[in-house]
């Protein structure tokens, strides 16, 4: 059989048998998807003509083909998860582990000390943000920057991102979603002025990334160094 026939048979099979063809996938991945298949596609063609007479090459490159397809795929996923609204809550923005807990010096909307609170995805994590809580967008915006790896010290405050302040009548937090050394593009859908709900879709993030969340100094912290968190059911702290 063709490399590039029996690339598709394994990927009929693997979605099949993942139940990936029902799961839920993020409008941020289509076309990274179709290029990436359209690539593997290409790349198992132009191998065919060498490969002829080894089925255990022919196996291997195949078997390798789907594992870097089911990667980006599962990377868009969308988990359908439930939320318990709470005001007084501040509910976790992001699939991750968290890398920071320490008092800042916020400079860019309160000019004043902090709690900060940032949470690391991986490649593996889903890359959906989520708001933290319900109110006002009092403050957003875009700023351009290097592409460090997400965990470094400076990467809040030079690396691309983009900010956010949401605001109700129990207080305010900021929220930063980094970019990465992999995670060249943040996409965002609110603006200033939008109300929203705790739990909505704000952002997301491709490739491995970061989100800083700068807290008030009396919140109640929730988290501890390295625990992972699940977006939009960890809680983070209480205002």
């Amino acid at each position: 059989m063709p490399l590039s026939w029996q690339f598709l048979l394994l990927l009929c099979t693997y979605l099949l048998d993942s139940r990936l063809v029902f799961m839920t996938l993020h409008r941020e991945g289509s076309k990274i998807m179709i290029f990436t298949f359209i690539g593997l596609l290409v790349f198992n063609l132009a191998l065919t003509p060498f490969l002829s007479e080894d089925p255990i090459a022919r196996g291997v490159i195949g078997s390798f083909s789907l594992f870097i397809f089911g990667v980006v795929v599962q990377f868009f996923r969308v988990p359908k998860r439930k939320i318990e609204i709470n005001d007084g809550q501040i509910i976790s923005p992001a699939d991750g582990k968290v890398v920071v807990i320490e008092r800042v010096f916020e400079d860019e909307f309160y000019k004043e000390e902090r709690i900060q609170v940032s949470i690391f995805m991986s490649p593996f994590n889903v890359h959906i943000n989520w708001t933290p809580m319900a109110g006002l967008v009092k403050y957003a915006k875009y700023h351009p920057g290097n592409f460090l790896v997400a965990w470094h010290p400076k990467s809040s405050t030079e690396n691309e991102r983009t900010t956010f302040v949401f605001e109700n009548s129990k207080g305010s937090v900021l929220v930063r979603q980094i970019a990465g050394f992999l995670a060249r593009r943040i996409v965002y859908f609110v603006k200033k002025d939008d109300q929203i709900g705790q739990g909505d879709e704000f952002g997301f993030i491709k490739f491995g990334s970061r989100v800083d969340l700068l807290l008030p100094i009396n919140a109640k912290i929730k988290v501890d160094l390295d625990q992972k968190v699940i977006g939009k059911q960890t809680v983070i702290a209480e205002l």
